[in-house]
């Protein structure tokens, strides 16, 4: 099978690209479930990785010149705009990026007959739900991003797969929990996050298999997919610290409204994904999120890994 991936370049991609080659993510217990019975990763695909560089989803006629060159069967569409608040004030690059470029990948993929996953996120809610969000909940995107994200999503063609994933950390790109371990060696002092916005913290090694199943089998549809369990950005950071042998103590709750100096793009209060399409399926879930971070900070405090 041909597989394409665009934003192969960042946290996500690169661990796609180590299952479809049969490789654990750092940071990972095993890629299971991948396709059809008897399928070989990294003998049966042939994947072409693509990104800013080689294929920018706003240019059209990049994509469509690369979509009809390799003809894959398969498209796991992760490139974005992520940066959450240059979105907000660079709104037309988002929507160029994350809605028009969606919008490119779609018709390329219909064009040759690949079957497409589209990686989109929690943010297409605004975040004032009292419980996690369903997949057939209506989205309220309040930021650039989510609403870039959300034109995406309704980009996509019929019968593609759409996955909305939430907090999202890997052990090659820049997250929180990279964030975390780098202040906590830079500074003794206190560490200040905010204990109201509530997420499920989502790592790239646990994720990557999922999206590929989910291609390979070519599930439509609407799926949201995060490691299991809840917590808030302090109780979050909280944990990295204590499970990389420092003193979580030093996190001290805030307000959103106390963060100096506010952020530009407003975040959800609540972004809690249900993943009940996945259950409902008889999928798997995820791993619970502190097995996931126990696993990644100890691939990132490996010598052999690469931050």
């Amino acid at each position: 099978m041909r597989i394409l991936i665009t934003g192969a370049d960042g946290q996500l991609g690169r661990d796609l690209l180590d299952c479809l080659d049969g490789r654990v993510p750092d940071g990972g217990r095993r890629c299971a479930l991948l396709g059809p019975e008897g399928a070989r990763p990294g003998v049966d695909h042939e994947v072409l990785g693509t990104d800013i560089g080689n294929m920018p989803v706003d240019d059209r006629d990049a994509v469509l010149t690369t979509f009809t060159d390799f003809r894959p069967d398969l498209v796991l569409h992760g490139g974005a705009l992520t940066a959450v608040d240059r979105c907000e004030t660079e709104a037309d690059l988002a929507f160029a990026v994350n809605g028009v470029g969606t919008r490119h990948v779609a018709e390329a993929a219909a064009l040759v007959g690949a079957h497409m996953v589209y990686v989109s996120t929690d943010y297409v809610f605004d975040g004032t739900s009292d419980r996690p969000y369903r997949e057939w909940d209506s989205p309220c995107p309040t930021s650039v991003y989510g609403a870039s994200k959300l034109a995406g999503e309704r980009e996509c063609r019929p019968g593609s797969t759409i996955v909305r994933t939430s907090w999202v950390c890997g052990a090659h790109g820049a997250n929180m929990v990279v964030t975390a371990l780098r202040l906590a060696s830079e500074s003794q002092g206190e560490l200040r996050f905010v204990d109201d916005q509530h997420g499920s913290p989502t790592f790239t090694a646990d994720l990557a298999p999922a999206i590929v199943t989910l291609g390979l089998d070519r599930r439509p549809g609407l799926f949201h997919v995060t490691n299991s369990g809840a917590t808030t950005w302090w109780g979050f950071v909280r944990a990295v610290l204590a499970e990389a042998g420092a003193d979580p103590e030093r996190v001290q709750p805030i307000t959103t409204a106390e963060l100096d100096p506010p952020r530009p793009a407003p975040r959800p209060a609540n972004s809690v994904l249900d993943n009940m399409a996945l259950r409902l399926s008889g999928l798997p879930a995820l791993p619970d999120w502190q097995d996931g971070l126990a696993r990644l900070v100890r691939a990132l405090r490996a010598p052999s890994t690469p931050a």
